[in-house]
């Protein structure tokens, strides 16, 4: 991936961002191309508009990333060379988050404007912490293993959370590089998204009535994807899964799969065990992706998630395919996060997220290799709160890293 270049530009005085500076007398030497990026917030946060937000523009083909400042009027010029670019913007002030994205925007004319009508959310109480899906070797001994995944979840809010009744998800496609049936693909290269986000293989759910599992502001949760097992006793690059405040996704009638779905180990809470409440696909494991998975947490609201499985149009078949396999059509007012992985093996990632729900994504750079992907702290926010506050701009290339070691490894 190509370096990040950090520059600001004025529409007065424009700055070739490339491997080389051109002259601004000669905007176009080299093959660049102008383009012309304007912001809009919504009509009523407009006075929300202010200088330094930054553009995050990246060359899908090259890999080449460029970080841009837009100005006090919510504008900036850049010179590129042709290609095809994703661009991200995303902006907060309190609560207030603003985010819009271009995933695939084929640039190639002289003088070309694009507006980015950002779009309003509100920051989450319970959010995602962690994601460990990459894998790791399994030295000493030969091979590699990946039936250790997990998530993380965390109390960013000052107020004490609940996880009953929270439900955990993935979307279709499994990978970020694969063909989405829930998009349409516009001629000028743009995608437009369902009204909802296509949960696959399964609708899990924490039990519980209301107030049973709490979580304190700044505590974390762990649920594993796979086996609640001490992995590391046979393969010391794991983790160990086998802690009683862990929660598993577990049902060995609907995911008979003992290589991935063990029965859960000794310290395993019987009430920490998900809900199973419908199975979609058609395997005996998760397809929880390796490189790329598009995970989701979400709480139904007005109906329980059982009435609305039963709903019209609640439940629905993967289009293209005649194997049975479903998705669970959330609403996108039900999603409490969101966060999009791209495989770093592949230049063909496309979003599946909404900009609502994540503009950006993280990038899982390898597999089997230990590495995972983790929620930036917000320091000052952490200082004044006194309990860790993490990142969030539902924008997961501002909020997330990748690290070398998972943090559950001992």
């Amino acid at each position: 991936m190509g370096k990040i270049r950090k520059l600001t530009y004025m529409l007065a005085a424009m700055l070739m961002a490339v491997s080389c500076v051109t002259s601004v007398s000669d905007p176009y030497a080299g093959g660049l191309n102008t383009l012309a990026l304007s912001l809009e917030y919504p009509a009523e946060y407009a006075s929300f508009l202010h200088e330094g937000v930054i553009a995050k523009i990246e060359d899908i083909n090259l890999g080449n990333r460029y970080e841009v400042a837009f100005d006090s009027e919510g504008k900036l010029v850049i010179s590129l060379p042709d290609g095809l670019y994703r661009i991200s913007v995303s902006d907060r002030n309190g609560q207030d988050i603003f985010n819009a994205t271009v995933d695939r925007f084929s640039f190639s004319e002289r003088n070309s404007t694009l507006k980015l009508a950002l779009k309003h959310t509100k920051a989450g109480s319970i959010v995602i912490k962690e994601i460990y899906c990459g894998g790791c070797r399994k030295d000493p001994l030969e091979g590699t293993y990946a039936a250790d995944k997990y998530i993380i979840l965390h109390n960013n809010d000052s107020q004490v959370q609940y996880l009953d009744s929270l439900a955990f998800g993935y979307l279709l496609p499994y990978n970020a590089n694969a063909t989405n049936p829930f998009v349409r693909k516009e001629s000028d290269g743009s995608v437009t998204y369902s009204d909802f986000v296509a949960v696959a293989d399964a609708v899990w759910q924490f039990p519980g009535d209301g107030h049973r599992y709490p979580l304190q502001p700044g505590e974390d949760a762990v649920l594993c994807i796979n086996g609640a097992i001490d992995h590391a006793s046979s393969f010391p690059l794991s983790v160990d899964l086998n802690k009683p405040e862990y929660f598993v996704t577990y049902n060995a009638n609907y995911f008979p799969n003992v290589s991935y779905h063990p029965v859960p180990g000794s310290n395993i809470q019987d009430d920490h065990i998900l809900n199973c409440l419908f199975k979609l696909g058609i395997g005996n494991a998760l397809a929880y992706s390796i490189n790329s998975p598009a995970t989701v947490i979400y709480k139904a609201k007005g109906m329980s998630l059982e009435e609305f499985i039963s709903s019209e149009g609640g439940v629905i078949p993967v289009p293209g395919t005649t194997n049975g396999a479903k998705v669970l059509a959330c609403p996108l007012d039900w999603v409490l996060d969101a966060v999009e992985v791209f495989n770093g093996q592949s230049a063909s990632n496309v979003k599946r997220f909404q900009d609502t729900l994540d503009a950006g994504y993280v990038t899982l750079s390898t597999t089997y290799s230990g590495f995972t992907l983790m929620r930036n702290v917000d320091e000052e926010l952490s200082r004044e709160s006194g309990f860790e506050v993490l990142m969030d701009t539902n924008n997961s290339s501002a909020d997330f890293h990748e690290t070398k070691k998972q943090s559950l490894h001992e």
